[in-house]
């Protein structure tokens, strides 16, 4: 049994004392720690090195006490198991040599035995749910097919994913045939993550927001809700678009147990394109932690107070920034544990 099992019953939607905490890319970034290690091996190396994923897994919560840990990976792990090369770049960030970009393309993508192929993950939960001890709950997680597939047709980053959309528009057949392995493969590798022992796993598609309401529907939706299909029998699945608030209605009938929310859409909002009935994780800005902690322990409050204590999981409204100081993170805990 998990001792701090606050995280899980908020997902079933239990009535609890206070929300559970946990924040978006809290496994590193912003503790000294991690970058000690980050000078020391780099980006894939800590991911591939079931050790060091351990250690950066655990870090958060020995140090910042939040009430979930969410294993130390990356959501680009997918497209290296499936025969497409995976750089990060310094100054950059990931950078794909060889982006697919015409149907032929395909022809050197493979849908992989994931057992195999991303055996250093699950190595890696192994070393991580021994270390927790069943202090908390482990979250699992991966891309949406569409927010991977972003990367791989555009090679790297970028602040509109043009060529990414392109391919979708102007070649769909060889467009849906990616997102369909990409999905294959993501189930497999999620299935087999919750057989190793995680508690939940998220989905995230960090670039939903740069599609629109049809085109999410077609290009990016209609795989998660195959992910939350194949999952939800075996766990409880998060979805979390960023920048997708018009599909939270949607969403709220997937079968997920829970839906992420970005800063950009109020907490009555989310409530009321949601039905109110299922949890919901955010919503606070990421940039919002260079506030003073008095600041900070103020604005989770009311944060609290609009979503309501029950059917939420506080978090960020995406990924912790690397240069947030590390008393501003625990004030933002904190203020959750104190509510």
């Amino acid at each position: 049994m998990i001792k701090n099992d606050l995280f899980l019953r908020a997902l079933k939607g239990e009535t609890v004392d206070r929300p559970p905490v946990w924040m978006m890319r809290q496994a590193g970034r912003y503790l000294p720690d991690f970058m000690k290690l980050k000078e020391k091996y780099d980006f894939f190396t800590r991911c591939q090195t079931p050790e060091l994923a351990t250690e950066i897994t655990v870090m958060p919560i020995k140090q910042i006490g939040t009430d979930a840990a969410i294993l130390f990976s990356d959501i680009l792990v997918i497209p290296q198991a499936m025969n497409i090369e995976v750089e990060m770049k310094n100054g950059v960030g990931p950078w794909l040599p060889n982006p697919i970009r015409t149907a032929a393309d395909l022809n050197r993508v493979v849908v992989p035995d994931v057992a195999d192929s991303l055996n250093y993950v699950m190595q890696a939960i192994d070393l991580t749910k021994q270390e927790l001890n069943d202090e908390v709950p482990l979250i699992g997680f991966a891309g949406s097919p569409w927010t991977i597939l972003c990367y791989c047709v555009q090679g790297q980053g970028s602040k509109n994913f043009d060529k990414a959309k392109e391919f979708c528009f102007t070649q769909p057949e060889a467009a849906h045939e990616l997102l369909q392995r990409i999905t294959d493969t993501t189930i497999a590798y999620l299935k087999l993550k919750v057989q190793h022992g995680v508690n939940a796993v998220q989905v995230f598609d960090s670039w939903g927001g740069m599609l629109s309401p049809v085109d999410y529907q077609e290009f990016s939706w209609k795989y998660i809700q195959q992910i939350v299909d194949a999952l939800k029998p075996h766990t409880e699945v998060i979805v979390f678009g960023k920048g997708c608030w018009f599909a939270l209605s949607d969403m709220a009938k997937s079968g997920a147990a829970a839906l992420g929310v970005d800063w950009t859409c109020s907490a009555r909002n989310a409530r009321y394109l949601t039905g109110g009935n299922i949890t919901l994780q955010g919503n606070f800005d990421p940039s919002r932690l260079f506030s003073p902690p008095a600041t900070i322990k103020k604005m989770v409050k009311q944060m609290i107070d609009e979503f309501g204590k029950d059917k939420f999981v506080a978090n960020l409204g995406h990924g912790i920034l690397p240069n947030i100081p590390v008393p501003n993170a625990q004030a933002f805990v904190d203020a959750v544990k104190e509510y």
